[in-house]
């Protein structure tokens, strides 16, 4: 199917109707096309080209139009088959021998083989591959353990890892690791990121910048075709737009509803969706310089703050406490004897005293929003009123997001004392392997802008990722966890539970604890 020019019409007017309403008692007055489901985005892509980009949201559009080797197992974090059918890892857990699905073709008609998925993964990591320059791939370390990558027949696929390294599976299942159609990259060079080309369910149909991505049902496709004819993924940055265009009936699925706005989509007309999900909203406190380099005054600050406050005040029930720096979503990795610390202040202030930190300064760097954040400002501010009722004299400074990562990422260091950040991952390993190791400092690509280290936690972070025993992994991230957790690099806040709301033309659609968007099996009436 071609997205049709009354189909685009009928599509605009909804827009137009929602728009409209924002001056106007709202309601459902518009009426999206039939089968044609319309998707409320918070932001404009970035770039259509999975091994490129490292949004949430750029994401939610891409398992629609590529996929790879593995996917996540609907409704869990755990690996299954997609384009592999299965695999063979050696016993010294360094090469797996992946088996692809016969029968499968790119969008644009070339075969799926061993030598696109060769071609994928040497584009990312070989500097002397023709096709390097298509990058940056800023996310490409997911696969440095990968030594080489061999064809071994047409369908038969080869990885030698450098070492064991127990995420690959999963890292494999991450959009990074979705597959792109080698001649579409050689016939786009650079510009792939406009011209995606991939296997799954949809394929792409126009991107019309901070209009609209359209794909179409791919009738090809080696499953069960897609139930919608097409979908729109509208870029609708203003929270509070996409809450009007929803109630308008301009848009059929809204993602990240505001806390303050669920009770709007009470009622047979929507249905409201949750999901906990890996994510985890901290504030990274300077631990290299400053009040935060004593522990104490780290304890301190998470003592001094009411989490539960801004989980229920602030957040409206949309998140729970978090505790230390795994998600409760990994629930085979996380402690469930970790306890958050309590909202405290006569502990915080006798902390403060004996530190001598009493009137401690503290500059604080807010962001205005960006991906997992939640309601960062009322949370930063309230943040701040909870640490001056303790003592402390804090100072925020807010940036848009992207000028806020580049303050935050590059280190902390001779410029604030904290930042708030927030992180979703598909493995225990990522984030504290990337945020806590000694290793990952800012000036070695890390992002440890908080310059905490600790030679024991670095030990158990490189045990568990080479471990290919689940139980001794789980065994060594707990420990982790309680280490962390007590040294207090971080202001240990929440852990979010993402929501959408779907009109009632929309069924069977489900949120994926991923945070992804699957929409192929999604009917929309």
């Amino acid at each position: 199917m071609i997205f049709s020019n009354w189909t685009r019409r009928a599509m605009l007017g909804a827009g137009a109707v929602a728009l409209g309403a924002l001056a106007a008692p709202l309601a459902a007055t518009a009426q999206t096309p039939p089968n044609v489901l319309i998707v409320g985005q918070i932001a404009e892509p970035k770039s259509l080209d999975p091994a490129a980009v490292t949004a949430v949201n750029d994401f939610r559009i891409l398992v629609n139009l590529y996929e790879g080797l593995t996917r996540y197992k609907s409704g869990t974090l755990e690996p299954g088959p997609a384009l592999a059918t299965d695999w063979d890892i050696s016993e010294d857990g360094t090469e797996y021998t992946f088996h692809l699905r016969e029968g499968v073709t790119f969008h644009d008609g070339t075969p799926f083989n061993a030598e696109a998925v060769t071609f994928n993964f040497d584009r990312m990591l070989n500097e002397d591959h023709p096709y390097h320059d298509t990058g940056p791939f800023p996310l490409a370390f997911f696969f440095s353990a990968i030594k080489s990558t061999k064809a071994v027949d047409d369908m038969t696929v080869k990885f030698t890892l450098n070492a064991p390294y127990a995420p690959f599976l999963s890292n494999l299942a991450y959009p990074t690791g979705l597959m792109v159609s080698p001649a579409a990259i050689k016939e786009h060079g650079k510009e792939i990121g406009r011209h995606p080309v991939g296997t799954g369910p949809f394929k792409f149909v126009e991107w019309e910048s901070n209009q609209r991505v359209v794909v179409d049902r791919y009738e090809d496709y080696w499953g069960d075709n897609a139930a919608a004819e097409a979908v729109v993924f509208r870029p609708i940055t203003d929270a509070n737009t996409r809450v009007a265009e929803m109630l308008a009936g301009g848009i059929d699925l809204m993602v990240e509803v505001p806390p303050t706005s669920l009770a709007q989509f009470e009622g047979d007309q929507y249905t409201l969706h949750e999901q906990a999900g890996p994510h985890v909203w901290f504030l990274i406190l300077n631990t290299r310089e400053g009040p935060f380099a004593d522990m104490k005054v780290r304890q301190a600050a998470n003592y001094a703050i009411n989490k539960e406050a801004i989980v229920n005040d602030v957040l409206e029930g949309t998140a729970t406490v978090a505790a230390g720096p795994t998600p409760p979503a990994f629930a085979w990795a996380h402690s469930d004897d970790l306890e958050p610390y309590p909202y405290d202040p006569d502990k915080a202030k006798a902390l403060l005293k004996e530190a001598g930190a009493e009137g401690a300064e503290l500059t604080f760097y807010v962001t205005e929003g960006g991906s997992g954040m939640l309601d960062p400002v009322p949370m930063g501010t309230a943040i701040q009123a909870d640490l001056e009722a303790v003592g402390f004299d804090v100072t925020i400074e807010t940036y848009e997001w992207n000028t806020f990562l580049g303050e935050v990422n590059p280190g902390l260091e001779g410029k604030a004392d904290m930042a708030e950040m927030a992180w979703m991952t598909n493995d225990p390993d990522t984030l504290p392997y990337l945020t806590l190791r000694s290793q990952a400092m800012p000036s070695e690509g890390g992002f440890n802008s908080g310059y905490y280290s600790n030679e024991k936690v670095d030990e158990l972070l490189a045990a568990a990722r080479t471990s290919t025993d689940q139980g001794e992994r789980a065994k060594l991230y707990r420990e982790m966890q309680q280490i962390v957790h007590d040294e207090a690099p971080w202001v240990f806040v929440a852990n979010w539970k993402q929501n959408a709301v779907t009109s009632g033309r929309v069924e069977n659609f489900t949120l994926q604890p991923s945070f992804f968007l699957r929409l192929k099996d999604v009917v929309k009436n």
